[in-house]
Parts: structure tokens; sequence; C-alpha cells
């Protein structure tokens, strides 16, 4: 049996299935009705910890850290700066907003001392301090800094899977403006960027910019949702411009705020994104303020961009998942390849392994991304676990193939499926091995 191990042939242990901790199951977790969450626990993505909280396992850390990569990608694009800032915040911050006594999702925690603090929701009552010890004068804005960071919210319907949580991972954006014409222009430039994040992680065309209630901020908050019969909300898409309008607004709208259209349909959907107007509901409590040019104190005007990135990778689940597989699009996909050793009992064991560790030798030296399933198991449950897992391109090592030098590949985007040579296959996934 071929031993494959850190260093040996220059394998990667981390790409082996036999070395994953984790395993597939046989059936779905009977305390999940989500499909999001039901087909990313059987495969070994997440496990739930309690309702609205979950580990994120090696293949699911993997597809998150994609998420994220393409969510960086395209905000330093347009100057977003990185930070992170802390999840535990002092009681006293939250009273300066008023939001300690107000926000009903608040986690409100003591210490020994009988000191409170609250974990965090949202992040505006730490950034706005924060950021005032750097602002002085208008030439120090715009700007725009954002995190990655665990958020907390008290949330009492948390039976949706990684779709609504309690504790969940959160991209917030804040930007720092001299005045609200500043502020229009970064939130016109924001929704084109959130449009590109979308398009990356394989749900553009199901995405909606939909606008919502701006509450006390400005007319309309935007929101970006995702079309699937699993959502949680309704929301009813312009016939003519795509634009949508959410259910709290649509009594009051008539007509497509973008376009003027009154064809619309309703859909279901999942909010994966929004985007808020702040102005200067955080900047006057804290005293954010500039001098301007005549040396006049100006309020800083504000605006705040969030993506959930666990709804993001949920939300990809219920639009290309079934009950027993998943079609990862290649951009959030946690490996490029599956790699599928079929020994059977024949006289060619030692050849199909010898040509499947060859094959996984010379891609992942290639810089390929491979997931070699090397385990000692029949090939039914291979293919399941295969489908259940959801790698959207897969290449099968057999006994029947190996001796005329074959392979047999599938693209389960395409859903083409065909028998092809070993150079054949490498020209698919490498430029420069033949």
């Amino acid at each position: 049996m071929l031993i494959v191990s850190y260093g040996v042939l220059g394998y990667d242990d981390r790409m082996l299935q036999s070395q994953l901790f984790t395993k597939p199951r046989k059936e779905a977790p009977k305390d999940e009705v989500a499909k999001n969450a039901a087909l990313l626990v059987r495969a070994g993505f997440i496990d739930k910890l309690q309702a609205g909280v979950y580990s994120y396992l090696p293949l699911g850390l993997l597809v998150i850290k994609k998420i994220e990569q393409i969510i960086r990608e395209e905000i330093n694009a347009v100057g977003g700066q990185e930070l992170l800032m802390p999840a535990l915040h002092p009681k006293e911050v939250w009273q300066t907003t008023g939001r300690w006594d107000s926000l009903d999702v608040l986690y409100k925690i003591k210490d020994a001392s009988d000191r409170e603090f609250a974990l965090g929701p949202t992040h505006e009552e730490i950034v706005v301090p924060l950021v005032k010890q750097f602002v002085s004068s208008y030439k120090d804005l715009p700007f725009s800094v954002y995190q990655f960071q665990n958020k907390f919210r008290m949330e009492l319907r948390a039976k949706s899977g990684i779709l609504r949580g309690r504790e969940f991972l959160m991209k917030d954006l804040y930007s720092f403006h001299r005045d609200e014409e500043d502020l229009k222009q970064f939130y016109e430039k924001m929704k084109g960027v959130y449009v590109r994040i979308f398009e990356r992680c394989g749900i553009g065309a199901e995405t909606h910019l939909t606008f919502a209630s701006g509450g006390s901020f400005s007319q309309y908050s935007h929101e970006y949702q995702t079309v699937t019969p699993a959502g949680e909300d309704i929301i009813y898409v312009c016939g003519d411009c795509g634009v949508a309008i959410n259910d709290e607004i649509i009594a009051k709208q008539s007509a497509c705020p973008a376009c003027g259209s009154t064809k619309r349909k309703s859909e279901r959907s999942i909010e994966v994104g929004n985007i808020f107007e702040l102005k200067t509901k955080f900047s006057d409590p804290f005293g954010l303020t500039y001098k301007d040019e005549k040396g006049d104190d100006k309020p800083v005007v504000m605006g705040c961009y969030g993506i959930g990135l666990g709804r993001v990778m949920g939300a990809v689940v219920e639009v290309f998942g079934t009950e027993n597989a998943m079609r990862w699009p290649d951009s959030l996909s946690p490996h490029r390849l599956h790699l599928l050793e079929l020994t059977g009992k024949g006289s060619a064991v030692d050849s199909v392994r010898k040509v499947a560790g060859d094959i996984y030798q010379k891609l992942t030296k290639a810089g390929v991304s491979v997931l070699y399933d090397d385990r000692n198991a029949r090939a039914g449950e291979k293919f399941a676990d295969a489908d259940l897992i959801g790698i959207p391109h897969r290449v099968v090592v057999s006994e029947k193939l190996v001796a005329d030098n074959k392979l047999e590949y599938l693209n389960r985007v395409t859903g083409e499926k065909k028998i092809i040579s070993e150079i054949e296959f490498f020209r698919l996934f490498t430029n420069d091995m033949v």
C-alpha cells in the first residue's frame, strides 16, 4: 500500500482525504431543517455546536477563506485599509450612542469586578472613537477601513443554518467623508464593488441590488438579496432593470426606484450584504469632527457596508446544492480538483495507485490544489462522497482505464464527462505540462 505522508514524494497531508479527520455522513443530521446546514454538515464542512453557532472544519474554512480573499481584493482595489478591532466592548461606548439599552440583540456580560461589556454585534461604537484619534483636518479625509470579525447577536430565530447565526463572521467596512456628496460618490462606487464580489462568488446572476428602508439614516438603504426558494425574505424584482424592493417598503413604492417600471415579480431571497449611509448618526455622539479650509469644525460623514461570509457560503449552497450533492463554483471550491483512486481487487492495484500518486504529485508541484481520495473504500462510496463534497472538477483513475493510459474526467459545472488521455488532462489544468 502506498504510504502518503508529508515529505514523501512531495505529497501534502492536508490534501489527502485519508488524512482528513472529518468524514462525510450518510444521512443529514435530524436537527437541521435548512438545506445549507444539512448538506454542509453531511459533507464535513461545518459542525453545529448549538443553534446559530457552528465550527468551520478544514474544507469549510477553505471556502470561507476564498470568500474572504475575494472581498479583500475588491475592497483593497478601491482603497480600503484592513484592520482588526476587538469583539469585547466596554459598556460605556454603547451608552454613548444610547444603544446599550435600545439594541435588543446585544449580548451583555459582566466580569468578576462587576464591569459590564457587550459582545460586538457591529463596530460603529468602536471604529468611531478609534478614528477620532487620527482625524483633525479636511486633509485627513476621505478614507475607509474594514475588517473580518466575528459578530454576536442574540438571534431568537436561529434555525436557518449558517444563514442566521448568533455568532458569525462578517466583513464590515466604514467610510469617512467631509460631506454627503463625497459619501454618495463612494457609496455608488461600493455598489459596483459588491456586484463584482457576488459575481466572483458565483451568485451574481441570482443576486439583486434591493432598496430597503433607510430608517433614521436616509430615505433608502440597500441590501443585496440572492434569490432562492429557501430564502426568508420576500423581494420584488423589477422586470426591466433587475433592481428589487424589499417587502418592508413595497406598499409605499409603486414603481421601481431605479428605472420607474411597474413590472415586478415577487421572489424569496437571502440577504447576503447591505450598505447604509450613516451620515453623522455616530459621529455626533463621539464628537468626530474635522476642521475645514476655513478652520471651522464640521462633523465627519460616514457610511457602512457589510457582508456576511457565512451567509454568502450558505446562499451558494442553497442555489447550487441538491439534497445529496453540492456543486461549488470554481472560485469558492475548497480544492480545484478531486482525484479519485479506484483500485478494486484486481491485479492492477499497484499500477492504479502509482498513476494516481504521480498525477497528484505533478499537479501539486504545478500549484493545482487537489483533494486526493486515497482511501481504501468502495467505488460507490467514493463517488457518493465526491458528489456530496462538490468539487467542480473530478478525475478518476481506475483499473479499467489505466491499461490504456486513460482517465475519466467530469466537469460538474457543465455536466460534461469524457475519457481522456493523461496529456489531455494535464493540458486542462496546467499551462506548462505535456
